[in-house]
């Protein structure tokens, strides 16, 4: 059976100071009525049932996320004790999957993108179980179709075309790239053969611990002492004892960029990572002079700029460009546009410069 697994951890940086450590991005309404890890949620809900779905986040996020999805079993909602990235995360859900499900696939995803539409979404999901289903020693990750030079995303070079389940291609991976630089990325879109990495990704739950077993024995060892204590009142015990020596990877360095079956589905679906303030602009229609505004704000004579107040409190802007204005929980955001690459640099800074309360 197929099974959901929702990475949803994170600091809460590029979306402060909306964001804080204890209410980071998936948690927040971005975009619709719904939060985001309610909206990756409702994404799966078609094909995977509640009982069927996880989510791993940080331990001091855990009750909200919980709140947020009363739906969810409460013992699936599982708190890490400290981040240690993606691959120590995927190890311990899938050493949960396992141990309900031993044949058990598992599609695993972050809680904080948009996709659009909901239907092809669902397609690509049952195209991977399908491929899986054929193989069980696949590992299917899923590419989207670039449309400009983009220097913050990984790349996936595709090799030879497998076929087409559900219609969507699938692709050998002839190997993965680190986020390219200017030149690289022009390059990597002119020759027609690499996707951006979605991070999303299908495969059988025991075939990802079998990976992490020939790749990464240390941490393999790790998650399965954490493993051996499922069911039992030791289980957070040993989670808190183990988890923070666990090697912090990601999965597609860990497994991933070493594993030989490796396929990629072109996904038919738009697809937005949500990776800072301006990725509200392709959301959130913009007024005429190209503002993209959330809450209360009056704008004169102001253009290019992101906008977001919280209710009953005015923001009101003249005779400004490309600023990006935040104000949420006593505090303030005004940046340039073009400076938010470096806002994490700067919330990492406030709690030294005596503003520790407002992360």
């Amino acid at each position: 059976m197929l099974h959901a697994v929702i990475m949803a951890g994170g600091s809460g940086t590029r979306f402060w100071p909306k964001s804080r450590r204890n209410r980071p991005k998936q948690l927040l309404r971005l975009h619709g009525d719904e939060t985001m890890i309610q909206q990756t949620l409702g994404r799966i809900e078609a094909l995977v049932p509640p009982d069927r779905t996880w989510i791993v986040t940080g331990s001091d996020q855990a009750a909200a996320t919980r709140e947020q999805l009363p739906d969810l079993p409460a013992d699936q909602v599982v708190g890490e004790p400290c981040p240690r990235d993606t691959a120590a995360c995927v190890g311990l859900a899938a050493s949960l999957v396992a141990s309900r499900d031993p044949e058990a696939t598992m599609i695993v995803m972050p809680a904080d993108h948009v996709i659009e539409p909901a239907e092809a979404f669902e397609a690509t999901v049952r195209a991977a179980a399908s491929v899986v289903d054929e193989d069980p020693t696949a590992f299917v990750t899923f590419g989207i179709a670039p449309d400009r030079p983009e220097t913050g995303y990984g790349y996936i070079e595709r090799a030879e075309e497998l076929g087409r389940p559900e219609g969507i291609p699938l692709y050998r991976v002839e190997r993965f790239r680190e986020k390219p630089d200017r030149a690289t990325a022009e390059q990597f879109l002119s020759t027609g053969r690499f996707v951006w990495n979605a991070g999303i990704f299908v495969w059988r739950a025991q075939a990802v611990l079998d990976a992490l077993a020939r790749h990464r024995p240390g941490l393999a060892e790790a998650i399965a002492r954490v493993a051996a204590s499922l069911g039992t009142d030791a289980f957070q015990e040993v989670l808190e004892r183990e988890y923070p020596g666990m090697e912090k990877i990601p999965i597609d360095k860990a497994v991933m960029e070493q594993a030989e079956n490796v396929r990629v589905l072109e996904v038919p679906y738009r697809w937005n990572d949500v990776g800072d303030w301006r990725a509200l602009t392709a959301l959130v229609p913009p007024d005429d002079r190209g503002n993209t505004i959330q809450g209360p704000v009056h704008a004169v004579e102001s253009s290019g700029c992101i906008v977001v107040a919280d209710e009953g409190r005015l923001i009101a802007t003249l005779g400004v460009e490309d600023l990006v204005i935040v104000q949420s929980g006593g505090a303030t955001l005004v940046a340039r546009r073009d400076q938010l690459d470096r806002l994490k640099a700067l919330v990492e800074g406030l709690g030294e410069a005596g503003f520790g309360e407002t992360l």
